[in-house]
């Protein structure tokens, strides 16, 4: 779905010397890219062909050589050979010349009997294939060495035959044609006795036939070799025919209407993609070219001539779309056409195919080609459209080839589906003279802006581009939702003429009646009615774009202009954006048609979606790099978001569908059509109809795409989500796609997981509402919206039942008290409405069963305490009834709190459990004992449910046991003490060293007071044996009356002003004097210590600073060998540290013996050493330095 669009256009002429002189023969030379012309005077002309669209590099045409031929001898063929850099002509007398363009040196070669009718030489120049007038064929090499030579026809040796040729006067024929790899060539040749032609295909080595077609009559002579090699095709009545190197038809197409037009010419562009020939008529000369896509022809381009011009053509050797063509009087034009989108910008495809245009509404069906909807005809060829959509209305303008204009107006695009097989006939407009426009397009839905190219009427000077602005006015009444193509008028309003070659063409979007051109170089004004062309230089392209696109951004007055040159660089106003760009489209998911993305594949066949803000703010080169391709690691995952790989290599970008669709529209080199849907366009499309409310279209967007539904609930935060729960079900209104939504939730934000990378994501709304998840909130929220917005049906139930089984933690049992109050209403054989509302109970017990896990749901029907509701979810989940009826039965003839106790155990529900235990009576409070023993989290809640104090006592009993085991001794006194079980309590005190509870149990005990006394004296040994002589000192001196051991046990916890107190208070010398004689002693010790530290600190310090310099010293001569301290081992460096230094922190004296020993002692007792002296440091130790300054701080 492409068409073919003139860019640009150039003609020079050649000055020719006499009135009627024309031009005969031409020939090119691709190195200096020059032609040579030689006319019906024998006189040789060149003329320079511009490489690029600037006239002013086109050179002028020049006489280079009269040749010197006898009297009615004419030249009939001329080549140039590249490796001679000569031309070889051929003349009608059977003379070859070879001229040397350079030397001016012209050189008679050979003569061939019958005269040259063609020279044809072979693609890599080194043979040439000469046809006579004879009907003989000569291949010979460049340096005139006759390889072979051999009769095109049978029966050539025919003398009647022979001298018929010798006789008759000799006229240039069509060449043999080459295949491109120069090993074959093909002629058309005559079939004796018939006026059947066929194809003969030539071995180049031996000049043997290598196959022949069937004869056909009405065969041309024009043969023309496909350059891939592929097809060879010819001309036959009014269709081309297509034959394999085989001599075998392929195919055919049928290139011209009327037995009036023949085909004289037939030439293959170098991609072998275009087929371009010369058709003649009666009124006109045309060249057509066609191109091959989907097994269809298409007539893409048609320029006509006068028929007095006789026009040929050839195309450019390198550059597939560049057309030259010449005509007798020596008019030369140089076409350059490009390959555009048919592709709209609101996604209708216009494919030109010659005077028609194949119309398919993308947006509405994606229709393969070469099938469309409907076809518009038009009186002539198509040259240039453009199409116009703006508020429903939709207008099409169509340049012809004959320089006439047509408008179409089209309904609504919703309604094209009634016009699909119909043939539209569109009327030509009522206009003043005009030309074919190069450039069209529409600045208001009336009005037209185009660039013509007028020819000049003196022969010295080339054509002049012109501006011209149309105001259109129809005749007839439209009618809505019908075509109008036909009752238009258009008047010229405006023409202003340029000096530039215009190579491109678009309205402004943010102006009425204002357009930007492009002229050559890249240059960009801007065009408005009344006033002057102005240049935009801060618009600039920094070379020629042929490809060009406009579109506004949010802002009503911004825009941004994109342009792709021919080198893939695709320019942003004044910037590059990427330099390695195939194709690119502009997308919009507003509805104001603002672009909000730039969708463009790279040569690399990788597809982009870029934001357009990115754009705006500078921002693509640090998200997208330079838009090349990348290698997806673990690591750099994210990269693979940023990008398409296209899976097939060469496919074009044709266009995109804007909106909700988030649809890009590829072509394959094939022809195909494919539709991709990037992740990023289709989540901002679901999140853009999220923000405008709109949750029916977003939650189908999901399903289509098999977007994650959670995205419905997350784009705000599920918080938002919830208030607007009601909206979501009211507009949704289909309860299959509720349930769909309320399985798919998870209590997770995948925009920021899933989908992180794609959009941007700003909401930070996170955690719980009101202790509920996101799952539980969102689900309590949609159950309310379904109770009050949704008729109750057996649908309407099942979609509850669904939100309470996918809540977390499941909802089962209010589930099954849903289903529950059903199967009653069945047991009453209830047959009212109420009944019909809902499902069946068998039906909602399957959809649970189907959500949950089966057994879940038996252990929540078991929870409803109903055994039989338990039996039909049993059953109903395919269980064994092995296992769970004699379950069942067992349960159903026990009491019923036994029962429930039994179900609670099983289930783990403890609490309940102990309730109903504790309600069965006194007979089982040796199980309701034996459970909280089990279960110490429930002693507090069974203090609260039993009630007599005497298993009150019992239960307290039990729990301090328990809590005594748990090792909580003082807790587990408290609770003794609770049930007056002081025995208990006292141990417990005992064991926990708790004094003061010991001997005030002792006290409520009434013990004697030998017995607490003597158990003062056990408590004095203990806490002095644990390190607590403080408070031993203590019962020593309140219990056991004992001042001299009191004393002495506060001395020993250096409690010197407490021991000197009651030393004081009792006025025991000795005691006091053992109190500072202690005291010194304590003092004594802590100087020394003092001391011994001090010496430390300064070994400490001198063994830093030795092994610091020691280091440094073995730095430097490590870098002056140029060797690197991380290739030593540790000990290595220690032995060396050590050898330098000879000392430790500990060592005192001299040290004796050679490194060689002392490496050996190292060696041999390394591993004692780190065992015994882990906390001491050595000589050189690699850690010394650090071990050094932690003793330092210290």
């Amino acid at each position: 779905m492409k068409n073919l669009k003139l860019s640009w256009e150039l003609s020079s002429n050649l000055q020719l010397q006499s009135p009627n002189e024309v031009i005969r023969c031409t020939a090119f030379d691709i190195e200096q890219n020059r032609f040579f012309f030689a006319s019906s005077d024998n006189v040789i002309y060149t003329l320079p062909i511009s490489s690029s669209q600037n006239e002013e590099s086109h050179g002028s045409s020049s006489v280079i050589e009269t040749v010197d031929l006898d009297a009615g001898d004419f030249i009939t063929s001329m080549e140039y050979v590249m490796e001679k850099e000569s031309l070889i002509i051929g003349t009608s007398s059977g003379d070859l010349l070879l001229y040397n363009v350079d030397d001016s040196a012209m050189e008679v070669v050979g003569r061939v009997e019958g005269g040259v009718k063609s020279i044809s030489p072979s693609p890599d120049g080194d043979l040439l294939c000469i046809i006579t007038g004879i009907g003989q064929m000569l291949v010979m090499t460049h340096d005139w060495d006759l390889l072979y030579e051999t009769p095109l026809e049978e029966h050539v040796e025919d003398t009647d035959t022979r001298d018929q040729g010798l006789h008759s006067e000799c006229t240039p024929g069509s060449p043999a044609t080459w295949r491109g790899d120069g090993k074959f060539f093909a002629t058309i040749t005559s079939t004796p006795s018939s006026s059947h032609k066929k194809l003969k295909v030539w071995e180049r080595d031996t000049g043997n036939t290598h196959s022949v077609s069937e004869p056909k009559a009405s065969m041309g002579e024009i043969a023309e070799w496909m350059p891939s090699g592929a097809k060879i095709a010819t001309v036959c009545d009014n269709k081309i025919f297509f034959f394999e190197k085989n001599g075998l038809e392929r195919s055919s197409f049928t290139a011209i209407d009327g037995i009036d037009a023949t085909i004289v010419n037939l030439k293959w562009n170098c991609n072998s993609d275009l087929l371009a020939a010369v058709v003649r008529t009666k009124t006109y000369d045309s060249i057509k070219i066609w191109f091959f896509s989907n097994n269809y022809w298409y007539l893409k381009q048609e320029i006509r001539y006068s028929k007095h011009d006789g026009v040929r053509f050839m195309w450019d050797p390198v550059k597939p779309l560049s057309l030259i063509s010449w005509t007798l009087e020596g008019v030369i034009k140089v076409y350059n056409f490009i390959w555009i989108s048919a592709v709209t910008d609101n996604s209708v495809a216009l494919v030109v195919d010659g005077s028609k245009i194949l119309v398919t509404p993308l947006s509405l069906s994606l229709i393969p080609p070469p099938m469309y909807l409907f076809q518009l005809r038009f009186p002539c060829s198509v040259r240039e459209t453009a199409f116009w959509s703006k508020n429903s209305k939709n207008s099409l303008a169509v340049s012809l080839t004959d320089g006439s204009l047509s408008v179409v107006e089209l309904p609504e695009l919703d309604t094209w589906q009634d016009l699909e097989g119909e043939v539209i006939h569109v009327e030509l407009c009522i206009t003043e003279d005009l030309s074919s426009f190069v450039h069209l397009t529409w600045l208001d839905s009336r009005v037209l802006l185009g660039v013509i190219l007028e020819p000049s009427h003196n022969n010295s000077e080339s054509s002049k581009y012109y501006i011209q602005e149309l105001e259109l006015v129809c005749s007839e009444d439209h009618i809505p939702g019908s075509v109008t193509g036909s009752g238009f008028d258009a008047n010229v309003v405006n023409k202003l003429p340029v000096e530039s070659t215009v190579t491109g063409l678009v309205s402004n979007p943010v102006k009425k009646r204002s357009a930007f051109l492009q002229f050559n170089g890249g240059n960009i004004f801007e065009y408005e009615t009344n006033f002057p062309l102005h240049e935009r230089s801060n618009l600039r392209f920094s070379s020629s774009c042929p490809w060009m696109s406009v579109g506004p951004i949010e802002d009503s007055d911004v825009f941004l202009l994109f342009g792709l040159d021919n080198n893939g660089k695709l320019h942003v106003n004044q910037t590059i954006l990427c330099n390695n760009c195939s194709s690119f489209s502009l997308y919009s998911n507003n509805a104001n048609q603002t672009i909000t993305h730039l969708i463009l594949a790279t040569k690399q066949d990788l597809l982009f979606v870029v934001e357009i803000r990115d754009i705006v703010l500078g921002q693509t080169e640090v998200k997208y790099g330079n838009f090349l391709p990348v290698v997806i690691t673990r690591k750099n995952a994210e990269e693979g978001k940023k990008f398409i790989q296209i899976w097939e290599k060469g496919s074009k970008i044709l266009g995109v569908v804007h909106g909700d669709e988030s649809t890009v529209i590829i072509q394959t080199t094939r022809g195909n059509l494919e539709s991709i849907y990037p992740r990023k366009l289709v989540l901002e499309s679901i999140v853009n109809a999220l923000v405008q409310g709109r949750f029916r279209d977003s939650l189908l967007m999901v399903r289509r795409h098999r977007i994650d539904f959670n995205i419905i609930v997350d784009h705000r935060g599920w918080q938002e989500f919830v208030k607007s729960a009601t909206e979501f079900v009211k507009q949704v209104d289909n309860l299959s796609y509720i349930t769909e939504f309320v399985c798919s939730l998870k209590n997770e934000n995948i925009m920021e997981t899933l989908y992180n990378g794609y959009i941007s994501y700003t909401n930070e709304e996170n955690g719980t509402l009101g202790g509920q998840s996101k799952v539980n909130s969102v689900l309590l929220a949609v159950r309310k919206a379904l109770e009050e917005q949704i008729v109750e049906s057996p649908a309407r139930e099942l979609c509850i039942l669904t939100t309470l089984a996918r809540s977390d933690p499941p909802y089962l049992e209010e589930a099954l008290e849903r289903v529950k109050v059903t199967r009653e209403m069945e047991l009453l054989d209830c047959d009212g409405p109420e009944r019909k509302r809902v499902p069946s109970s068998e039906e909602s017990l399957k959809h649970l069963l189907w959500l949950s896990e089966s057994e879940a749901v038996f252990e929540a029907a078991l929870g409803l305490y109903d055994l039989n509701l338990a039996a039909i979810v049993a059953l109903n989940s395919q269980q064994d009834p092995k296992e769970f009826l004699p379950f069942l039965q067992e349960l159903e003839i026990l009491p019923v709190h036994i029962m429930r106790y039994k179900i609670d155990l099983k289930l783990r529900r403890f609490e309940k459990a102990l309730q109903h235990i504790v309600a069965a009576g006194d007979t089982y409070f040796e199980d309701c004992i034996n459970l909280v023993k089990n279960n110490p989290q429930l002693f507090s809640r069974a203090l609260q449910l039993i009630t007599d104090p005497t298993k009150k006592k019992q239960v307290l009993e039990a729990w301090g046991d328990q809590l005594t085991n748990s090792k909580c001794l003082e807790d587990a006194a408290t609770t003794y003490l609770c049930c007056n079980n002081l025995e208990k309590a006292l141990k417990s005190y005992r064991s926990s060293n708790n004094w003061g509870g010991v001997l005030t149990v002792a006290g409520l005990m009434k013990l004697p007071k030998e017995e607490i006394t003597q158990m003062a004296y056990e408590l004095c040994e203990e806490l002095q044996t644990i390190g607590k002589p403080s408070e031993a000192a203590k019962i020593a001196f309140d219990y056991c009356n004992d001042v001299k051991n009191g004393i002495s046990l506060l001395i020993s916890a250096r409690e010197w002003e407490e021991a000197l107190r009651i030393g004081l208070m009792h006025g025991v010398e000795e005691l006091i004097s053992d109190v500072k004689v202690g005291a010194v002693e304590c003092g004594t010790g802590l100087i020394a210590e003092y001391e011994e530290g001090l010496e430390k600190i300064g070994k400490y310090l001198a063994r830093y600073l030795a092994v610091r310099q020691r280091r440094l010293l073995l730095a430097a001569k490590l870098r002056a060998d140029e060797r690197s301290i991380n290739d030593l081992d540790d000990d290595v460096v220690s032995e060396a540290s050590s050898s330098f230094s000879g000392m430790s922190a500990y060592t005192t004296g001299s040290r004796k013996g050679s490194a060689a020993s002392m490496s050996s002692s190292a060696t041999s007792k390394r591993g004692i050493r780190r065992q015994k002296k882990k906390g001491k440091i050595r000589a050189g130790r690699y850690l010394s330095v650090t071990l050094v300054l932690y003793n330092f701080q210290r």
